[in-house]
């Protein structure tokens, strides 16, 4: 599906995907949403990443029941971890470390000149965290419009993205996180724009894949740090016990996950196993009125109660256990079983399970 839409090729995005079945992906989405699957654990900003991607999907109409429940599970997971571990004080998001880092390489962010190339949801942050540090902040981008929302926002200035080699030669902290599939800035390039210059320039480089050539590095006076990069340094890590403490929370809340989602999957055979008992006793008690034995009417509905009673008690070991045994490698095999044992209608478990009905 994603080669058909993307116009690329099987396997050359195969070398760039990883897939989670199962429990595994329930994990993986746990992990995510309590920033333990980030360049810097803890991020607090992937929490709501995930939102907005999980509303991307519910608004193109790729969201189905499942995917829903996995979804309000994991945020509620992420604000756990968040909450309760130690994560959630000691995290950073990457605009953050970045800028702390150039920070320190400064000294200071205060008058220092932060040209943001983008305008998105990282570059607002960078702008805010900036503009919070006392820098003079200039955005830079394509749309003129939210080029300078964002500027006014954070009292900067904005510039179009033909003005960059302007920004450039006066800029301290260059930080870039565009959604550009090609690089914005060569060495070769930046080579001649700062021709002439004895520059002291730090690039924080936050797109995937890069906007800066790691080459730039390499002239005089330039430094750049990139997501790899970030993820090396010291405070981008948190404390042992944090970690431990939020890796906990997630296995415990992907066993309950993954149980709750088996048991509902069993409970239509259920339903299903108890409509065929109560088909049984219903055409039993049917021949029974036909024969008329003279039984008075209170005597019949007290058969008919005897009969459901009797009927509910032999059937109530078996669906709990059931139920059990559903969260069990191979517990698939005793619903088999039910369908195979009560010759239970497959087209009625069908519509239970799917609101469409048996021929959806």
């Amino acid at each position: 599906m994603l080669a058909k839409s993307s116009g690329m090729t099987v396997e050359d995005l195969s070398k760039h995907l990883y897939v989670h079945y199962e429990d595994a992906a329930v994990r993986h989405a746990f992990r995510v949403t309590s920033g333990l699957d980030s360049m810097v654990l803890g991020d607090e900003q992937i929490l709501g990443q995930f939102r907005e991607a999980f509303k991307a999907a519910v608004d193109q109409g790729q969201a189905g029941r499942n995917l829903h429940e996995l979804a309000q599970s994991a945020l509620r997971i992420g604000k756990r971890v968040q909450t309760d571990t130690g994560i959630g004080r000691h995290g950073a998001s990457v605009v953050e470390v970045a800028l702390g880092s150039a920070q320190a390489h400064f000294g200071s962010l205060a008058q220092r000149h932060v040209v943001i190339v983008g305008s998105g949801s990282m570059s607002s942050l960078a702008a805010s965290v900036a503009s919070a540090n006392g820098a003079r902040v200039t955005i830079v981008g394509r749309t003129a419009a939210s080029v300078h929302r964002l500027a006014q926002a954070v009292g900067g200035s904005g510039r179009q993205l033909v003005d960059l080699d302007e920004q450039l030669r006066t800029a301290d902290v260059v930080v870039s996180a565009t959604g550009a599939t090609g690089l914005l800035i060569t060495a070769e390039h930046l080579r001649k724009v700062l021709a002439g210059m004895n520059p002291n320039i730090y690039f924080c480089d936050l797109a995937l894949p890069h906007d800066t050539d790691p080459a730039i590095a390499t002239i005089p006076g330039v430094h750049r740090l990139d997501l790899a990069g970030i993820a090396e340094l010291p405070q981008a890590r948190v404390a042992g016990e944090s970690v431990t403490s939020a890796e906990q929370i997630v296995i415990e809340a992907t066993g309950d996950f993954v149980s709750r989602q088996t048991s509902a999957r069993v409970e239509p055979v259920v339903v299903a196993l108890r409509s065929r008992a109560e088909e049984v006793v219903e055409a039993e008690l049917e021949r029974l009125r036909l024969r008329g034995d003279n039984l008075t009417e209170e005597q019949f509905t007290q058969i008919a109660h005897a009969m459901r009673r009797v009927v509910a008690t032999l059937l109530h070991t078996p669906t709990v256990r059931m139920k059990e045994f559903a969260i069990d490698p191979g517990g698939d095999r005793y619903a088999a079983a039910l369908h195979a044992l009560f010759d239970l209608d497959p087209q009625a478990v069908s519509a239970l399970t799917d609101p469409r009905g048996p021929s959806a």
